[in-house]
């Protein structure tokens, strides 16, 4: 997969997979599965660092996990998230964020908002030959802003925001753009408005993609349940499960067996 990929299957009505990526081990696992695409998002603040909100993420957090991500996934299409305030500081501070993420390991950068000062960033960065994708809707580094994750767009004046920052961010040279958290007719409005292709996360089936977080759709947090979640495994009963006969095992003095032994 490369940057031309998504305009493509966008054209060929093909859908487009991405799923979160945050560390080594996983990274080697999806680089041989069939998921197009991966994000390090910065959600990694929460799943991967207990913090509350992506606001805690940082370039020097997102790179390190870009570095191990990318060392681990060879194959995979990498797009990194532009972390909290990194894009509202001015030319000089974004851009050098830019640069240690792609030097990290990303072959994209991910924007949230369409504020005038990030799309003329945008309208930059593309400039300078690095891929851009956007972020509309529920754009959780703005939760304080937004009042908290809630489905966002509702309203047809909100939504007609919605798609004009659409429209806004492709002409800035976005190669694609995330939708999160908005109503289903909303998604396929905007995904039928722009020619670059839209993956949602609770924005419904229209949109030309869909990404969910790795951690969530293999069932390891079961206390988190937005209703757009699919879970796909039980990771949470399985890693218990194992663990716990481990230990058992350790008591009951059946682990290490011969075999398991130097001799």
């Amino acid at each position: 997969m490369n940057i031309h990929s998504f305009k493509q299957w966008k054209n060929e009505s093909r859908k487009i997979s991405m799923v979160t990526c945050y560390d080594f081990w996983s990274a080697k696992i999806l680089d041989k599965s069939d998921v197009d695409c991966l994000l390090v998002g910065d959600s990694l603040a929460l799943v991967m660092h207990g913090f509350d909100s992506t606001v805690h993420a940082t370039i020097e957090l997102m790179e390190v996990h870009v570095q191990a991500v990318a060392r681990g996934a060879k194959n995979k299409f990498i797009i990194a998230d532009m972390p909290f305030l990194s894009c509202s500081k001015g030319l000089t501070v974004a851009m050098d964020g830019v640069q240690r993420l792609m030097q990290a390991g990303a072959h994209a950068i991910k924007i949230e908002g369409d504020n005038g000062h990030q799309v003329e960033l945008i309208t930059h960065i593309v400039e300078a030959g690095v891929p851009v994708m956007g972020h509309l809707g529920l754009t959780p580094q703005s939760v304080h802003a937004l009042g908290g994750h809630r489905v966002q767009a509702k309203a047809e004046a909100q939504a007609e925001k919605l798609l004009a920052g659409a429209k806004s961010l492709e002409q800035a040279g976005c190669f694609a753009l995330v939708l999160e958290c908005i109503p289903s007719k909303l998604g396929n409005k905007v995904s039928r408005s722009v020619g670059i292709p839209s993956i949602g996360i609770g924005a419904g089936v229209d949109t030309d993609g869909q990404v969910l977080v790795l951690q969530d759709l293999l069932g390891v947090d079961p206390e988190f349940s937005p209703k757009f979640l699919r879970r796909y495994a039980d990771s949470e009963n399985l890693i218990r499960e194992a663990t716990n006969q481990f230990h058992a095992d350790v008591v009951g003095q059946s682990f290490p067996n011969a075999g398991e032994s130097y001799q």
